[in-house]
This record gives structure tokens, C-alpha cells and sequence, in this order.
């Protein structure tokens, strides 16, 4: 059996939990809080299996090897698993997915992910106002080359790639989740808006979903 080591907001184990979904694969999830107890991700169990100290992290098989990083653990998934496939069959359509998931998982999640936001407040000295405004800079920015990008390409379609959700949804979704939690405007990117809905109507987004994990609060 699969494990996954998840946190529920955590939009980098959304990512991975989207992609499990799509795929009909079974896993066990093992919940990780990333605030209790100074972060249970910190725990020196946890850093053997992944040396990072970040989620997610999949174990492949009881006993198996852990992988870490969503992308990876995406793409293994595809290269391994059946079901539908998360990236395109041709060279130029992969590059655009993963152009487009880099994007999102590279650009705007990595200034904004919990650590870099506690390392302004408890470091930096910075207020709540300044770090909400340091929130919304970056998503703002990464949102509306996202949006520009979809805009701009015939093969954009019912979802990001085509009419069939695929890796740059799984990490689009996370995103925009995360975005309304800090009460981001989406006016100015109804491409994204309107693929998110797309997306959020199938049951493997739901399934994925923070409000309905394990260890939702």
C-alpha cells in the first residue's frame, strides 16, 4: 500500500493527492500537522525518511523507498501507474504541462509556502498587513503569467491541457485554494477560474480536497 505523508492545507500534498485521485490509486494517509508541537514535519523520524523536512513525501510500497517532492512524486506516478495520463504523449505538449506546473509549484508557492511566511513574521519583524500584501504580490504576479500563458495557446482547453486534467491542474487547483484562503482577488484571471471550476466538479478534486482529509480541522 501507498503512504502518504500529508498535511491537509498543504498545497504541495494537495498537489499529490489530486494526482492519486486521478490515477484510483489507494493510499494510506500519514497525517503530519506543521504547526504542532514546533511542527511534526521537524521530527527526527520523519527526516530519515525524507531528509527535507518538508510534505509531501509517498513511501512506494510498505517498506519501500520514500520520494520526495510533489513534481516528482507526480511523474513517477505516470511513468509507473495506470490510469489516465497526467502529461501529454508528445515532447512539446509535456514541455507546456510542466512549464505551466513550474510555474505554480517554482515560482509563486515557494515565497509564499508556511516557512518563508513565519520567517518574515518571527524573523523579519514583519505584521500581519505586510505579510498579507508579501502574499499577494506573488500570487498576483504568478497568477496572471499563468492566466497569459492559458490565454495564449490553442491547446489550452476545458482544462489547462486539452479537455483532460493532467499535471498542471493538480498543481493549479492547490494554488487557487490557497489564493481565496488569503482572500486574493480572482477577478483578473477568469481562465484559471473558470478551469478550476471545470475542475472541481470531478470527484478526484473532491476526494483531494483539504476539508475532507483525514486530519482536517
Amino acid at each position: 500500500m501507498l503512504k502518504l505523508y500529508s498535511y491537509f492545507r498543504s498545497s504541495a500534498a494537495y498537489r499529490v493527492r489530486i494526482a492519486l485521485a486521478l490515477k484510483g490509486l489507494a493510499y494510506d494517509t500519514i497525517p503530519l500537522h506543521l504547526l504542532k508541537d514546533g511542527g511534526q514535519q521537524h521530527t527526527a523520524a520523519y527526516r530519515a525518511a525524507n531528509p527535507q523536512g518538508l510534505v509531501p513525501a509517498l513511501q512506494t510500497a510498505d517498506g519501500g523507498p520514500v520520494l520526495a517532492q510533489s513534481l516528482a512524486i507526480i511523474e513517477y506516478l505516470d511513468e509507473t501507474q495506470g490510469g489516465p495520463a497526467l502529461l501529454p504523449a508528445d515532447a512539446l505538449g509535456r514541455a507546456r504541462v510542466r512549464a505551466l506546473a513550474q510555474m505554480v509549484a517554482c515560482e509563486i508557492h515557494p515565497l509564499n509556502n508556511l516557512r518563508v511566511l513565519k520567517y518574515l513574521t518571527h524573523e523579519l519583524g514583519v505584521n500581519t498587513a505586510q505579510k498579507d500584501a508579501w502574499y499577494a504580490h506573488w500570487v498576483a504576479l504568478g497568477l496572471q503569467a499563468v492566466e497569459d500563458s492559458l490565454v495564449r495557446s490553442p491547446d489550452t482547453g476545458r482544462f489547462c491541457h486539452g479537455d483532460s486534467p493532467g499535471l498542471a491542474d493538480c498543481c493549479l487547483v492547490p494554488q487557487v485554494f490557497n489564493a481565496q484562503r488569503f482572500h486574493c482577488a480572482l477577478d483578473a484571471y477568469p481562465t484559471i477560474t473558470r478551469i478550476v471550476a471545470a475542475c472541481e466538479q470531478l470527484p478526484a478534486f473532491q476526494q483531494a480536497a483539504p476539508g475532507v482529509q483525514p486530519d482536517a480541522e
